[in-house]
Parts: structure tokens; sequence; C-alpha cells
């Protein structure tokens, strides 16, 4: 060192000695008795390099501490006085050690000692390394707790969406990822097999299948292959056992459900609602039916391990070129990639999760994934992969109940081309009514709400609110006419009809020919004859059709008709009409008997002892309540338990309404037509008036507009009409 101390002060002399001095590893710095800096070394200018110009002998400590607080040294939101005035204070106080980071990041544990006949020393021990060690130890504890925390989130998280972004935004925070994608495995295999056109029932077809019974199986209109073409196609579609070849293209794929980036301010998939554009990744080769091992998403899905990749750019083994394109359109650097499948506990891959950019959490610099961090990451991923396939197996149950249930409604409406989509209608008018209750914030159902279970209770009941009618005899849904049974009677009725117009030709031609008549006066009662049997023919077949009612003046009539003989076949005389056809052409409404109403309305009961032999959970408990209770009144009247409007819950009510609104509109009734809008809403408004239907929410079903809503999307437009609320509500206008 260079001697530039004034005469008398202190110094470290000798060669030997301050070479030593110059190379310890600590830093330090000596100052005199009056606080003036005497020597500093080469580790200590290292540590406040950006003040190396303030470092030198004869500048005062107080100096050199405000410089090290505007330049090197990190102050933690202080400002550089205080910072100043703490530091002054700690000054020549030996017995306490502190810590202090420079601007650098750096940390040093600084002391002071006095040093006999000379002053102080200020020492400064880089204890980065065991800071970087302290900060790693709280940040792994921290994140084992945050995974541990994690994992009850995630077990507690019932829907899939919000399920997976939990998993992509807690892998970002764990690694610092600027983006990130998960993946999920798919099996895209479907058949595409759709009959073109129904059959029909009376034309030796099956209209429910679509299969026609008189030839192969094949749609109407298509013709059917040879059988060897057939079989060959068959053999095309299945595995080779003794070469153990599957001829078949795998269809696995990895299907992006959810992707981030930061940077590029990119939020797709999962609950944003923005579709992911980009095309599923093929797992296998469509045409050689071998792996895909050049993307890394799609190797990690078939290896079952982590791919961890630095840098992509520099990457031989994977095909990055579709990154590389990405990057170059978003002006964007996709480098640093981590690649984990995502196992269940059968050790199967159901996803991928893949990490893009880890950054420095100082510097923001790109960098590669920490293995501590990917550690953690694989042990999110494990533990998600096994909520996920939790939460995926239950809503595959979901889905396949959903579809089961609604296979046998749309069975039943299959049964009869009369009620066709009822049983869809019913489940969607009922629930669209119960959304508008939830969403009611004045009235009696201000404090109605459904939870997305009890939702999903009442979308189950309405359903199957007429599953009973598997059991009711075609013969009797499909009854059109009032004669029909398995074909319409009319016709056996009409040929009656026209064998007494032809006896009653025979018997005039043998009166004329037989002489001693007026023949003109025998042909005109002839004539009146025929005229009054084509009358009758066709007061017959109207009154077979059926109607709103029927007086008994029709019913007398058709009796008279039933009381005249006929001869049969066989040669002997018979009535008319048989007791069967008589009673079946009296009936009042529609083409029921009382006897086939009642089997119809049996289906209700058959519904309530079905549904109550089925083990519900208990959040479906209240299905067979609902679904039991839409032919009930709330004066009591109703079938089958007679219940009155206090025994019934709101979501049971309100599907009494939706049965009877769907069965008013319907266009596809035999006996009637459909009806008008302002007219089915007056029927209704009448059953209101007679407490057959509850009154709060017929009030809500008009003014919430659900009855529109609902025209909108299932009425003919000529059923469109207008409607008077304050009419139907019993308000003045």
């Amino acid at each position: 060192m260079t001697d530039v101390l004034p005469a008398g002060d202190h110094r470290i002399n000798g060669s030997a000695l301050e070479a030593v001095f110059e190379i310890l590893p600590m830093g330090l710095m000596l100052f005199d008795a009056g606080d003036r800096l005497l020597q500093c070394n080469a580790a200590a200018r290292d540590y406040f390099a950006p003040i190396a110009k303030a470092i030198k002998p004869g500048a005062s400590f107080e100096k050199l501490a405000r410089r090290m607080a505007e330049q090197a040294v990190r102050r933690d939101g202080a400002s550089a006085d205080d910072w100043l005035a703490a530091r002054l204070g700690r000054h020549r106080n030996g017995d306490v050690a502190f810590e202090e980071q420079l601007a650098d990041g750096r940390w040093l544990r600084v002391s002071e000692n006095l040093v006999a006949g000379i002053g102080g020393m200020v020492v400064y021990d880089d204890i980065t390394a065991q800071k970087t060690h302290e900060r790693k130890v709280r940040e792994s504890a921290s994140r084992y707790q945050d995974l541990n925390n994690i994992g009850v989130a995630l077990s507690a998280e019932k829907n899939v969406n919000r399920l997976l972004e939990m998993i992509l935004q807690e892998a970002k925070k764990i690694s610092n990822a600027d983006g990130g994608t998960v993946y999920l495995y798919a099996n895209q295999e479907a058949s595409d097999w759709k009959p073109k056109d129904r059959i029909d029932q009376r034309s030796g077809g099956d209209r429910r299948s679509g299969y026609d019974r008189r030839g192969p199986l094949v749609a109407k209109g298509e013709k059917a292959k040879p059988l060897k073409e057939r079989r060959a196609g068959l053999m095309d579609m299945r595995s080779d056992r003794r070469l153990d070849i599957d001829r078949r293209a795998r269809p696995d794929v990895l299907k992006s459900a959810i992707m981030l980036n930061d940077t590029l301010d990119i939020a797709m998939g999962g609950t944003t609602g923005k579709e992911i554009p980009f095309p599923p990744l093929r797992i296998f080769d469509p045409v050689t039916g071998e792996g895909n091992y050049r993307n890394v998403a799609t190797v990690a899905a078939l290896t079952g391990e982590t791919v961890d990749i630095p840098d992509a750019y520099d990457s031989e083994e994977f095909d990055f070129s579709g990154t590389k394109a990405f990057d170059a359109a978003n002006d964007y650097r996709s480098k640093s990639f981590l690649t984990i499948p995502m196992k269940n506990k059968q050790d199967e891959v159901i996803g991928v999760l893949q990490m893009i950019n880890a950054r420095d959490r100082d510097s923001g610099e790109t960098i590669a994934f920490d293995p501590e961090d990917r550690k953690i990451i694989e042990s999110l991923a494990s533990q998600a992969a096994v909520t996920l396939d939790n939460q995926m197996l239950l809503e595959g149950q979901k889905v396949l109940l959903d579809s089961f249930i609604q296979l046998i409604a749309g069975a039943i409406d299959e049964k009869s081309p009369y009620t066709g989509g009822h049983c869809e209608r019913v489940p969607k008018l009922t629930e669209m009514l119960a959304e508008a209750a939830c969403q009611a914030t004045t009235g009696p159902f201000r404090d109605f709400q459904l939870t997305a279970e009890e939702k999903y209770e009442l979308h189950i009941a309405g359903w199957m609110h007429d599953c009973g009618k598997v059991t009711t005899p075609e013969y009797v849904v499909d009854k059109s006419t009032k004669l029909e049974t398995i074909y319409d009677r009319i016709e056996t009725v009409v040929t009656r009809f026209e064998t007494l117009k032809r006896d009653a030709e025979i018997a005039c031609l043998k009166d004329l020919a037989a002489g001693g008549i007026d023949p003109a006066r025998r042909e005109a009662e002839h004539r009146a004859e025929l005229e009054r049997l084509d009358a009758d023919r066709e007061f017959i077949k109207q009154a077979n059709v059926g109607g709103e009612f029927m007086d008994d003046d029709k019913k007398d009539r058709v009796r008279r008709i039933a009381a005249m003989t006929w001869r049969a076949p066989d040669g002997e005389e018979a009535p008319f009409l048989d007791e069967n056809e008589s009673y079946n052409l009296c009936i009042s409404r529609g083409t029921l008997t009382a006897e086939e109403r009642t089997i119809i309305n049996d289906h209700i009961v058959v519904t309530i002892e079905m549904l109550a032999k089925l083990p519900f959970p208990k959040s479906l408990r209240r299905v067979p309540e609902y679904a039991g209770g839409h032919h009930e009144k709330m004066d009591g009247t109703g079938y089958p338990r007679g219940l009155k409007r206090n025994q019934m819950s709101t979501p049971a009510r309100m599907m009494a309404i939706a049965d009877i609104f769907e069965a008013l509109t319907a266009a596809d009734r035999p006996y009637k037509k459909a009806k008008p809008l302002s007219v089915a809403m007056k029927i209704m408004g009448f059953m209101k008036n007679d407490n057959h239907i509850d009154p709060d929410l017929f009030e809500l079903f008009v003014e919430s507009g659900v009855y529109r809503e609902y025209a909108e999307n299932f009425l003919a437009p000529d059923q469109i009409d207008e409607v008077d609320h304050d009419a139907l509500l019993g308000r003045k206008s």
C-alpha cells in the first residue's frame, strides 16, 4: 500500500503483514481514532465496488457510510438518511453483529472491533451462501406447506375446469414460470353411423332403431353390402390376436384444457370461456400406429416420465418447429420447458402438465427450471392427477347417468309418435322456471335459491318424470282415434255401412223386379236410405276422431246407429256396432275410455314405485318427490296422492306447471290441435283460479316471460300470439 497518511497516523507496516491483510477472505476496513480510513483490503473493495473512488485513506466513516447508503446497499424501502442513521447507531458497538445486503444481492455480516492503539476495524463476512441456504430451506418448507394446502384445496374443488386452473396457477407460482398448459388425455374414437331416416312402423320396419327388419341391418335408403364384404369390414376393425397387431389407427390425443401466459397475456380454456384454437396432439401416428416421440408433451404421455429442456432451440431430440413459428408470430422466445405426466392411482397417464420459461425471481431473466422446483411440481402433478381423475370419474358417472336417463326418456317418447319430445321439453321448461325463481329479487321467490346440486337434482327428476310410461301399452299411448286398438276399427265400421248399402240396393232391385210398386217412389226411398247411411257413416267417422266435448244428442245418435243390424259374413244378423265399439264412440273427451285413462294415469304410480326402488344418493333423494308430483293439484284433487299445495315442494309445483303447459301447446297430440299461446295461457289462468296450479309460480311464469322464451324455442311461429298479462293475473288494465 502507498503511504498517504499524515505523519503520526497508524497503519499496518511490513510487506508480509500488509500482504496478509490484503488477501484475507473477509472484508476489512481499518479506521483511526478519528474515524478516518487507514486501510481497506481487496475483499472490502470488491464488496463496495460501486463506491470504489470514495474508498481511500483519510475518508471519514460517515462519508463512506453515506455513499454506501446511496449506491452500494439495499435499504428495503428505507431512505438513505434513515439507513445512515441506523448504521451510525451501530458504529463502534463491538457487541452487536448485524447483516446487510449489497446492491448486487450478496449478504454480509458486519461486526466492529476496537484495535488498541489504532482505532477500530470493521469486518465484513460474506454470508451469501448461508443466507441462500436459509432462504431455500424457508422456501422449501413454505412450498411443502403450500403443497399441503394445495392438496386440501384440490380435494375440495368439484369443478373440473376450476381444478385445472388451480393446478396450472400453483405450478406457475412454484416455478415462477411465464406460462403453461394442461393437456388431458382423450380418446376420440366414436361411431359415426347414424340412421339417415326413420322407417315407418307400419311399413314393416322399426322406426325406433332405424333398422328395417325385412333385410340386413341397414338404414333406410341404404343398400346392404354382400355378406362377404360385411364380414371383411368387421375383420378390418378388429385386432389380429395371432400376430398381436391392431389394424386400427389409435385415436389417442392430448387436448389442451387450459393455457396461460403472462407475457403474451393469454388465458384460454378452463373457466375463461375462450376456446383454445390449437388442434389436439396425436399421441400415435394415424398411419403406422407408432408413438409420437417428436413432441415433448406426447413423449411425457407415452413414457410417463418428466422431460426437462433448458433451451428448446438447442434441442435436437424434439420437434419445436411449431413453437418457433408461434414465437416468430408473437415476438416471443420459448426457452425452458418442464413437461410432467399426470398419473392416476392405476399409474395411467391422464394428462400432461407443461410449464414454459422459468424466470429468475430477482432479475426476471428466463432460466432453466430449478431441480427443487421440479420435485415439488412433480409432487403437485401427482396429487392433482389423483384428484382430477376422481373428479373426471365422477363427471363420467354423471354423464353416464344423464345419458342413461335421457335414453330411457327418449325410448318413452319414441314409443309414441304423438308424444315425441315430451320427456325432453318438460325438464327444460321446469329448469327455466326454476332459474327465473332463483333470479327473482322481489315477491314470494326473492329468497328462493337452488344450489348447483339441487338444480341437478331437479334436472334428473324432470327427465324421469314419466319413466313409468315404459309399462303403458302402446295401443293406449298411441290411441289416436276412439276405435283404434292395434288398428283403427273405423275401417271395419265403414265396410259395414257399405254392406248395408249393398243390401239396400239388392232389396230395391228385387222389389222393382217383382213389380206391383211405383218404381219412382221405390227409387226415391232407396236414395233416401243411401243418403241416411252416408250421413251416419260420416257422423261415425267424425265421432271417431275425438275432440274436446261430445254432447248427449251425439251419444244418442251413436246408440241408435249401434242398434241397427247388418248381416255378418257368416249370414247371421248382428248389431251394427258391438258393445265395445259403441262404448268407445261415446267417449266425451279425447279418445280414451275411463279404463284407458286409468291405465295412462297409472304411469305416475309406476314412476313413483320405480324411483322409490332406486338407491339415490343424498344429493338426489328428492327426485321421486319432484318427479311424482306433476299431476297433483293445489286443492288436493290431483293424483295419485291427492296432495295439497302445502304438502308439495316448490320444485314439484314447478314441474306440474311445466307438464301442463307442454301438453297444451304440443303439436303432436292426435285428438287435438296445438293451442295458440294465448289460449294455452288462458286455460292455465282458469286452472290457477280453480286452485289447480300454484298461483305464485304461475305469476312468475307469466311475468318473467318464461312461457314466451319457451314458445320461441319449441312452438310453431303460428302458435305464438299476444298474451294479456293483466287479464291472466286478474289485474285491472
